[in-house]
């Protein structure tokens, strides 16, 4: 047995990006869904998946209590909290640290189990012989504040970040002490197989986001579509014994449903039905 259980990413209902504030206040710079939240946990959960991830944005945008009700009423688990920042500046790190902080207060408080960090900066003249290991002192922080409110926290690489590589992975894993969150689409994106990169980290592996990606025309896809085979990423995980929550993802998909249940197909052929069952949502007037 695997133990694996599987949430979904909010951030397909409807486009993102960051906080306007943050051009001119580092310290509001958050990712943000523009979509409808309730809406989003809601066709998750009809999809039958048992967790939700979500931007930083999002959680410190909604109220608490509402969230704890929204939860609550669809019966998901906060898996994680998706946020990022440069990093490698230090007259600005106080700042990022200040929000990553005021988010993980509210993760916290609801109970999600994980952080998951993207960044650092990609300077415009190349990245600095130190700015590595910046990065991977900036992340042990992070590590520290996730620590302190019963949280984990891994590192995202990311396409068009600083790091991408197999080899810049292996630095910044080197440079930090937190572990590592995988991300399929992001990897294959970048020209990395996703399965040397599981397989060389099996021991740091804490997280994982599964995502389909189609090179040409550029696009993340559900997991049975693209050009990316997920079927031996699911093998070397057995073989990395890894037994945690894997997030799906599929953003900037005009269908958010749609792809939630396409995903949810995609894993009980693979996984058999039993790794998501069907599921009722209650709604507001207690019916399904």
């Amino acid at each position: 047995m695997t133990g694996w259980k599987f949430a979904y990413q909010a951030n397909g209902w409807g486009q993102f990006g960051g906080a306007a504030p943050g051009v001119t206040s580092i310290g509001d710079l958050s990712y943000r869904s523009f979509g409808d939240l309730e809406q989003a946990l809601t066709e998750i959960a009809r999809a039958g998946f048992e967790g939700v991830e979500m931007f930083d944005g999002n959680l410190l945008d909604t109220s608490p209590v509402d969230l704890a009700i929204l939860l609550a009423v669809t019966g998901l688990t906060l898996t994680a909290v998706y946020l990022g920042g440069n990093f490698i500046y230090d007259d600005v790190l106080p700042d990022e640290l200040d929000r990553i902080a005021r988010a993980a207060d509210r993760a916290g408080e609801l109970g999600a189990l994980h952080l998951v960090v993207g960044g650092g900066a990609r300077r415009r003249q190349g990245t600095a012989p130190d700015d590595i290991q910046r990065l991977g002192a900036a992340l042990d922080k992070v590590g520290d504040i996730a620590a302190a409110r019963g949280m984990s926290c891994v590192y995202h690489p990311s396409h068009l970040s600083m790091i991408e590589t197999t080899d810049q992975i292996d630095a910044v894993l080197q440079a930090t002490r937190v572990g590592l969150c995988p991300d399929t689409g992001d990897l294959a994106a970048a020209g990395n197989d996703p399965v040397t990169v599981i397989t060389r980290n099996a021991g740091r592996i804490g997280y994982v986001h599964l995502k389909g990606v189609r090179h040409k025309p550029f696009s993340f896809t559900p997991l049975d579509q693209g050009d990316l085979e997920l079927a031996p990423v699911l093998d070397a995980l057995r073989r990395a014994n890894y037994a945690g929550w894997m997030c799906v993802e599929l953003d900037l998909w005009n269908a958010p449903e749609e792809g939630a249940h396409l995903n949810a197909a995609w894993l009980r052929r693979m996984l058999g039905p039993q790794v998501l069952p069907n599921r009722s949502v209650a709604t507001e007037d207690g019916g399904d």
